[in-house]
């Protein structure tokens, strides 16, 4: 029980602490801006994993065009004559191997780095991230962003980061310390092949690391985006009335169209052949000319004060007015302005106006 005296307040109806989840909207326009929950950890693991595995893959593909490369200098190239023309072509001929040996790494680390980005935020094009704002030169603001809870987040995860992988390149080399010792009595082949698996094994392990820790990465960065797409209340009520315009605007513009409607209703009632009423509280005035309609047409209707005035305008102009409480109530309910008569309403109403016509001298 609240104590004597006092009441609680939502303070966001103040623009207080926001705590809404964010509208359609408010999403829309972050994505437009490029704000999106993105891990910059997780598409870098990712490469650094597809970069190992096709250097696993097509290693022994590299390692041939490596040495054909190497013993084509060695024999094709030291007593080559040297011209402008000899030397572009060598140029090019090196240019396209080298773009063959490492073919299989750049394709599948493109590969990689689309699939995970497209994965991570879907297909998104802006240049809102690469517009100068002269904002960012403000040193007090870049001054708040050395030392926010972002930046210092940031710092902790690249020195945990560092701690790791330098305790598992020291772990691996020191594992391996009597095995390195063993490298002088052996050939410089069998000492490449020895290399080359002990760092294949130590960047998988520093791969997969840093592959765990971007996942995690992954799931903080979509939070802080929640977190920082959320609302107050007061900003949901701002933007509900941008987009579909202040209430109070909203219904005088309704009133405004209510009134015009009403008048052009009210100027068709001295058109009308009989005004059918309840009597008093329902009104409905009926028009036909056999020449340009197929059937009686509604067009005007009203209840009480609008029956009223039906009823007073068609006085004042001639307009034969009839009582007829299940008619004028069943056309009231089941037709609108402009429409015809009912179908099964059709015996009724011609009645109704041929006694008009016949009080009136008209023949139909």
């Amino acid at each position: 029980m609240p104590e004597a005296g006092r009441y609680k307040l939502d303070l966001q109806l103040f623009g207080g602490d926001k705590t809404e989840k964010p509208t359609g909207k408010r999403r829309s326009d972050a994505r437009k801006k490029g704000q999106v929950a993105k891990s910059a950890e997780l598409s870098g693991s990712i490469v650094l994993f597809s970069a190992l595995i096709s250097l696993i893959t097509f290693g022994s593909y590299m390692r041939e065009r490596l040495m054909t490369l190497y013993t084509d200098v060695f024999q094709n190239r030291l007593l080559m004559e040297v011209t402008s023309d000899n030397v572009i072509n060598m140029f090019n001929e090196f240019g396209l191997q080298i773009l063959m040996l490492l073919a299989p790494l750049l394709i599948i680390t493109l590969i990689a780095a689309l699939v995970v980005n497209y994965a991570e935020v879907g297909f998104l094009y802006t240049t809102a991230g690469i517009t100068p704002k002269f904002s960012k030169l403000n040193p007090i603001s870049g001054f708040k962003n050395i030392f926010s809870m972002k930046a210092f987040v940031e710092f902790l995860k690249s020195v945990f980061k560092l701690l790791i992988v330098a305790y598992l390149v020291y772990s691996a080399l020191w594992g391996e310390i009597d095995n390195i010792a063993t490298l002088t009595h052996v050939d410089a082949e069998s000492a490449f092949r020895y290399a080359a698996k002990m760092t294949m094994n130590l960047g998988i392990k520093i791969a997969s690391f840093l592959l765990v820790l971007a996942v995690f990465d992954y799931i903080y960065q979509k939070f802080q985006h929640e977190k920082s797409l959320k609302m107050s209340k007061q900003e949901i009520k701002d933007e509900y009335k941008n987009q579909e315009g202040d209430p109070l605007i909203k219904g005088k513009i309704k009133a405004a169209q209510r009134k015009m409607a009403m008048m052009r209703m009210m100027q068709e009632v001295p058109n009308a052949d009989v005004i059918i009423t309840n009597p008093t509280h329902f009104a409905v005035a009926l028009k036909y000319d056999g020449k340009t309609m197929e059937a009686p047409q509604i067009i005007a209707k009203g209840q009480d004060y609008v029956a009223l005035r039906i009823r007073e305008l068609a006085k004042e102009h001639g307009v034969m007015t009839m009582e007829n409480k299940p008619l004028a109530r069943a056309l009231f309910q089941r037709a609108e302005i402009g429409d015809v008569v009912p179908q099964d309403l059709f015996q009724a109403v011609a009645e109704v106006l041929a006694y008009v016509y016949k009080l009136k001298g008209k023949r139909n």
